[in-house]
């Protein structure tokens, strides 16, 4: 539903985008044939401003297809609620450090030949109603085979389910079989080798570990929308669950293999959906596009390999820790710049700097650090100062996450230059690769387990940056207590349920005990750990070590029978 592969297209909301993003590109420096399709979102998610008080004020985020993609001339019809709906794809074609092209097609309704109520159908990414939201799945999904089929694409082996959001691309892809079986006689329901042939050839991918993030729509709705005969496939056959349209259950039932996207997370995910095989494959980033220039240029001159295979990044060991330190101040000058630069606030590149953005909502827990404000206080003061950046944006329907901003604002300034904070508005993936390498230290605090996985920590490491999180995603994989970072509190199954007073309590400790005194008393040591984080995180919590894994553990696995 959302795919962000060039900062200045605003089609994607957070993580779930960016990742998206990440995969294709590492598709495309690793020479995986591979098509994406996603929705073009005119509109954007939402252009983000704060008030002084740090209420959120949100804006549409236009942008025109024409001036950054190429036009395709093919107009994809989809039947919605009776009538046909024509879509125009747009193409952008991503290239990998080889040279290799993966395509990108997005598809957009707004054309003079569909009704202007049809026309906003591709404009809004998360926006309008249900009925809304089931439109735009519709037009993915099934627009997606559509699309696929009008290119002259008859040889694909794999179809990828990035979330539930595509997954009625299986619906098209079961009529497809039952018709091709069938031929011209009478189709009725389908045979148990047609919805066997469906599931052998997707993938899906899971990235929610809470019921409440799947979506589900009414049958009555689904029946203005779909025609009688397809919902009485899916209903008939049980495949999209009783109730409701379940999209989620849907992609679990036609997929042959099915992930979540951290070891943990995964399983979180067969305990929430009992008796389905559910992998993992460990979310990573892209290497290149989330490493600042002056890691880049450090990188290119002792790991040349790094760029196409990251998992070279292990031998940064032998990088002298003091090269490493250097890298990272350039990187912490450049953040401040910016931050002048958009904000107007000076910030210091000599001071310690926690960094803290990602989608603002109440499950993070950013606000948790000023639990005890003035023992934060008395640590800025008796370490030297410390000083912190947040950025982040709420959705427009949060108003927690809206709260949380309010809160921090109000925290910053109650500590007023005892310890500066600064939230940059209107977070963006330039924004996200300048604050995760000029920082010093990342701190992640979500409410166990519900981070699925989690990859600004993976952008930080990149760039040497250690995180400070609590044991609940990718971080579960990646934590070594004083190597790569440290932990907020212990394991959360041991735990029984959260308790925001000793998570708090932990995170105080490991800044008091452990980060501040080696960072303000021992240079060196606190570049060793960085350099431990970049050998041991950013080496495997990457893209192309993620793409390998789908190449080989599901794509690889669904190839042509008889191939």
């Amino acid at each position: 539903m959302e795919l962000a592969f060039d900062p200045s297209i605003p089609n994607y909301s957070g993580g779930l985008g960016v990742l998206a993003g990440d995969t294709v590109r590492a598709a495309a420096d690793l020479n995986v044939p591979m098509v994406a399709i996603s929705l073009v979102h005119r509109r954007g998610y939402e252009r983000q401003s704060l008030d002084a008080n740090g209420v959120q004020h949100e804006a549409d985020d236009p942008w025109q297809p024409e001036e950054h993609l190429e036009r395709v001339d093919l107009r994809i019809p989809v039947p919605l609620g009776g009538r046909t709906v024509l879509l125009r794809p747009w193409l952008r074609r991503v290239v990998g450090d080889g040279g290799f092209e993966v395509p990108v097609y997005l598809l957009d309704a707004e054309l003079p030949e569909n009704v202007p109520e049809d026309q906003c159908l591709t404009d809004h990414l998360y926006g309008g109603d249900l009925k809304y939201r089931l439109s735009q799945e519709i037009l993915l999904g099934m627009g997606g085979i559509e699309l696929l089929r009008a290119l002259g694409h008859s040889d694909i082996s794999v179809y990828h389910m990035n979330e539930g959001h595509s997954a009625l691309l299986t619906l098209s892809l079961l009529e497809e079989a039952r018709a091709l079986r069938a031929g011209d006689g009478d189709r009725g329901a389908p045979a148990e080798s047609d919805i066997d042939e469906v599931r052998h050839r997707c993938v899906f991918t899971t990235h929610t570990p809470v019921p409440a993030g799947h979506d589900q729509f009414e049958w009555e709705l689904a029946a203005k929308l779909l025609t009688a005969e397809q919902v009485d496939l899916l209903r008939r056959e049980d495949v999209a669950g009783n109730a409701h349209l379940n999209l989620t259950r849907l992609a679990l039932n036609l997929s042959h293999f099915v992930n979540g996207v951290a070891m943990r997370h995964g399983q979180i995910s067969r305990d929430l959906f009992p008796g389905y095989p559910i992998n993992s494959i460990t979310n990573g980033v892209h290497p290149v596009t989330w490493t600042s220039q002056p890691f880049q240029d450090l990188y290119d001159w002792h790991v040349p390999e790094w760029r196409r295979t990251a998992q070279a990044l292990r031998h940064a060991v032998g990088i002298p820790i003091r090269e490493v330190l250097d890298a990272h101040d350039q990187a912490k000058r450049r953040l401040a710049a910016e931050i002048q630069r958009r904000r107007g606030v000076r910030l210091s590149p000599e001071l310690f700097t926690i960094g803290f953005a990602r989608r603002a909502t109440q499950y993070k827990r950013p606000t948790l650090i000023f639990s005890d404000i003035e023992r934060l206080r008395g640590l800025s003061k008796r370490f030297g100062t410390i000083q912190m950046v947040f950025g982040g944006k709420a959705h427009p329907n949060d108003p927690g996450g809206k709260d949380a901003i309010r809160q921090i604002h109000e925290a910053a300034r109650i500590l007023g230059a005892d310890l500066p904070v600064v939230y940059v508005d209107n977070y963006d993936m330039d924004l996200a690769a300048m604050i995760t390498a000029g920082t010093d230290l990342w701190l992640n605090t979500p409410l166990p387990p519900l981070e699925a996985s989690g990859t600004s920590g993976m952008k930080a490491a990149l760039n040497g940056v250690p995180s400070l999180s609590v044991l609940d995603g990718w971080w579960v994989e990646g934590h070594i207590e004083g190597v790569t970072g440290w932990a907020i509190g212990r394991d959360w199954e041991s735990e029984g349920d959260d308790h925001a007073g000793r998570d708090a309590a932990s995170l105080y400790e490991k800044l008091e005990g452990l980060i501040l005194p080696i960072f303000t008393g021992h240079a060196e040591a606190y570049g060793e750990i960085m350099r431990s984080t970049i050998a041991f995180n950013a080496s495997f919590f990457n893209a192309h070590r993620m793409m390998q894994e789908y190449v080989e553990n599901a794509y690889r696995a669904l190839e042509p029978r008889g191939a």
